[in-house]
């Protein structure tokens, strides 16, 4: 189990490398967006598990190019 089980936005913001904005955070708990938090007065935290469930859950698979199955079915 981890040592740190909360986030602070500033950590969320770090955790996807800039990609997801403190601005961003703030918003998307405006409008109930995003992943969940938990509020206590005014610390926003965001717990690590509920993070990697966010996370699965907007996993995009992709699927293997024609042209790479072909080139691997040569190969065996």
């Amino acid at each position: 189990m981890s040592a740190n089980r909360f986030l602070t936005p500033d950590e969320v913001a770090e955790r996807y490398r800039g990609g997801v904005s403190v601005g961003t955070l703030r918003n998307w708990r405006a409008m109930r967006l995003g992943p969940s938090f938990v509020k206590i007065g005014k610390a926003v935290l965001y717990q690590v598990e509920e993070l990697d469930a966010w996370d699965e859950k907007n996993r995009v698979q992709c699927r293997a190019s024609k042209r790479s199955t072909e080139q691997s079915g040569d190969q065996a």
